[in-house]
């Protein structure tokens, strides 16, 4: 790689959540990196609610170190919140971003480097072999389908959490208005030549994934229900469909009335008043639920997180 062509300055976001047997060492490892070739750079670490200690560590590492900077979030927003308050912190040219339980070895940000030197704006790393259980991969896959759906995402790409973005899409991220920032899917979004580079992924050093099936769900909501008008189109084509059949049992019972007659008094008229009156009702709930998601997408509140506490966010 020539040396000319490097970034004038890196970022590295961290998320950190119940991290804190494991967190000194990425820190430290991630320092080494970037001090041993002498590249200029910052680490942003966000500890997203962390119960275990993981601050205690963060605190001392930044104090020791001015190009570390450490935000203390308020409460747990998810990972996703906690990376984007990262970028949102971020000064460099190009921004990596990574997990803090070093299966994403720091050292592996090189071929991110590289491969970006290509001319792409946003490189994801691919793994050689995933270290992660088998639910993780099948919710990987989950989420892939709904990001080339949603986000249409090259078949050929694979996206993740180690991937390093150049300046310009970080900035388009951070502008992007929403309460619930997904950003592999906003990556996705604001890139115009998105690519792969391969990488190793090792075994957990420390601990256990926070990303249980329940996470993944939940992960999967969140790209649903802010990202796509899918599940409200689909409730709409429910109750359009529901209304059409409401109108037809009603026509179906009016013409029998007429032509064969009705055994119980006044049963006909209820079942066509009633079959109109809940297909109108079906009609007019779901047009009223197209027109509230689009308010709820351009009116997104801007109060994405809440910090408690920085160190070194003056520097």
């Amino acid at each position: 790689m020539n040396e000319q062509d490097k970034p004038a300055r890196y970022s590295v976001v961290i998320p950190v959540y119940n991290s804190r047997a494991i967190i000194g060492e990425t820190v430290d490892r991630t320092v080494a990196f970037f001090e041993g070739r002498g590249w200029d750079y910052e680490i942003i670490a966000v500890n997203d609610g962390s119960r275990d200690g993981s601050w205690d560590v963060l605190r001392e590492k930044a104090g020791g170190n001015r190009r570390i900077m450490a935000v203390n979030l308020l409460r747990n927003y998810g990972q996703h919140t906690a990376v984007f308050c990262g970028l949102q912190k971020s000064t460099g040219d190009c921004v990596i971003t990574m997990d803090d339980d070093l299966q994403n070895p720091p050292e592996e940000i090189a071929h991110l480097v590289e491969k970006m030197q290509d001319g792409h704006d946003v490189v994801f790393g691919r793994f050689r072999e995933k270290k992660h259980p088998g639910y993780r991969r099948a919710g990987s896959r989950m989420i892939g389908l709904i990001n080339r759906r949603i986000f249409h995402q090259p078949r050929d790409l694979v996206v993740g959490n180690f991937r390093i973005m150049r300046r310009d899409v970080v900035d388009r991220i951070c502008a992007y208005r929403s309460r619930y920032p997904y950003i592999n899917g906003l990556a996705l979004m604001f890139s115009a030549d998105p690519a792969n580079v391969v990488v190793e992924h090792e075994e957990r050093h420390a601990g256990k994934s926070q990303y249980g099936p329940l996470k993944i769900a939940e992960l999967c909501m969140r790209i649903l229900f802010n990202y796509s008008a899918f599940p409200l189109r689909l409730a709409c084509l429910l109750g359009v469909g529901i209304a059409a059949i409401s109108f037809l049992l009603g026509a179906f019972y009016f013409c029998r009335a007429l032509f064969v007659g009705s055994r119980v008094p006044g049963w006909t008229s209820t079942i066509v008043l009633l079959s109109f009156f809940n297909g109108v009702s079906l009609l007019i709930l779901s047009m009223l639920g197209e027109y509230s998601i689009r308010v709820l997408t351009q009116t997104s509140s801007a109060n994405v997180y809440h910090v408690r506490e920085e160190i070194n966010t003056d520097v």
